[in-house]
């Protein structure tokens, strides 16, 4: 068994009740075992309240209840809330580790334990950070320069899995409510540059994880046709748009809820 007694599984859900099945699954054949798990619901069909609730049984994991939806920045806040340990491993329902992230995640673990400056271990990206450090055993730090081009410079923070401490949102503020999943990660993001968070990242990150969200249960996040064209002219004027929004909350706005 790979038992991390100082570390609660943050697991937020919503509707997907077979995929966070399939991910606890995976924890346990890898034998990957925490010192609690915490599974946030923000207020999700009775069919998946009931399956939720035999999970329950099965896999031992306190359950955090909504009596409406609130969103994903509620949910993250109150499943956050219920952390009683020094570390928080944060995945949403619909990943599942891969053999090697058993590796990964002892070596993030110690990382985190032996440099208390250390904020978070992010272990999956959609796509690579653009500027990386060597750290070492397959991690680098993620440099960050309001001069460097790029606006995924930005993107020290995603929600992506990670390990963090517990007292995440007491450095970095909380999740901001009652905003879409983006507005709530651009903030989180911005908040965190501008509070010198450290991090550090894994290098070949699609080897941790398997996210697959278009199958019975597909994803909940809905992006409009500004972020999902690939017109040569919309692509130009998005990456113009996001480096003066991503340069302008930076410098003058301060993302602390």
């Amino acid at each position: 068994m790979h038992r991390y007694k100082n570390t609660a599984l943050l697991v937020t859900h919503y509707n997907r009740s077979r995929s966070l099945e399939r991910l606890l699954q995976r924890f346990h054949e890898l034998q990957i075992e925490f010192g609690e798990i915490i599974v946030s619901d923000d207020c999700s069909k009775q069919e998946h309240q009931e399956v939720l609730e035999l999970l329950q049984g099965q896999f031992n994991f306190k359950l955090i209840k909504g009596k409406i939806n609130k969103g994903l920045g509620n949910n993250i806040n109150k499943g956050q809330d219920a952390v009683s340990l020094p570390f928080t491993l944060y995945v949403q329902e619909d990943f599942e580790p891969k053999e090697q992230f058993i590796t990964a995640l002892k070596d993030a673990y110690n990382f985190m334990e032996n440099d208390p400056e250390l904020d978070y271990v992010r272990f999956y990206a959609f796509r690579p950070y653009p500027y990386l450090i060597p750290y070492e055993k397959g991690f680098s730090k993620m440099k960050f320069n309001l001069l460097l081009p790029d606006y995924d410079k930005y993107y020290v923070y995603t929600d992506h899995p990670h390990i963090r401490r517990s007292t995440f949102l007491n450095k970095f503020g909380r999740y901001a409510e009652n905003f879409s999943g983006d507005q709530i990660e651009f903030r989180m993001m911005i908040s965190f540059l501008q509070n010198k968070g450290k991090a550090l990242y894994y290098d070949n990150h699609k080897e941790l994880f398997d996210h697959d969200n278009l199958g019975t249960e597909p994803s909940t996040m809905k992006r409009d046709f500004w972020r999902n064209s690939k017109s040569p002219f919309i692509v130009l004027m998005r990456y113009l748009y996001r480096h003066l929004k991503f340069n302008y909350n930076y410098l003058f706005i301060k993302h602390r809820y």
